[in-house]
């Protein structure tokens, strides 16, 4: 039920609503979530010069990846502006990456992670935080419009509006540290001998 906006959100209600968002993502499929405080978002210019030093092959080809996602000044004005997140971690096994080479950021569930993210932001939204931003796992070209130019850098809207979403990475956020510090293991993405590997979500709420 679409519940209408209100001036302010009692504790006792957006404690539920946030349980209720973690719950959904683990029925999504995802492997863990957390409601986490802003406080323990990590932004780093580091993150952010990843995507320059190598080049990312997704740098610059599309709406949601440098150098057209936001400057970080702007990233951490927008983060002070929530108390609560909801976070979002997902396991796949290392032999699942993608052998395309001409499209080697299909991380496995990948998709499912961006899907995740927007439907939990979508649930957020009709339940009155009609703020709630989310930002997926790694970037969305490959993913969703890996063969065709980016229809936001031909002036139009995004044809995956609904799935596709920033990542925390072009944002500058230290996805693994966080990880880290939520209790999570996490492995260096590509190693050999890895367990598993995880895509991680955030969606900021409220």
């Amino acid at each position: 039920m679409v519940r209408k906006i209100a001036d302010g959100i009692p504790l006792d209600i957006l404690q539920t609503d946030l349980e209720n968002l973690r719950q959904k993502a683990l029925e999504m499929g995802a492997t863990e979530a957390k409601i986490i405080t802003t406080d323990m978002i990590v932004v780093d210019e580091r993150v952010r010069a990843k995507c320059l030093n190598p080049k990312c092959p997704s740098y610059g080809t599309n709406g949601n990846c440098p150098p057209y996602a936001p400057d970080l000044d702007m990233v951490r004005k927008i983060i002070g502006k929530y108390k609560y997140a909801i976070f979002v971690f997902t396991r796949f096994q290392p032999e699942a990456l993608s052998q395309n080479e001409r499209h080697p950021l299909q991380i496995p569930g990948g998709t499912k992670s961006h899907e995740i993210i927007a439907r939990i932001e979508a649930e957020a939204f009709h339940n009155g935080y009609y703020l709630a931003m989310g930002l997926g796992a790694g970037p969305c070209k490959p993913l969703f419009c890996a063969d065709v130019e980016c229809g936001v850098l031909k002036g139009e809207g995004c044809s995956q509006g609904l799935k596709a979403r920033y990542s925390m990475e072009s944002w500058g956020l230290d996805a693994f540290l966080m990880a880290t510090r939520a209790g999570w293991d996490v492995y260096p993405g590509g190693a050999s001998g890895v367990p598993y590997m995880v895509t991680l979500g955030l969606v900021l709420v409220y």
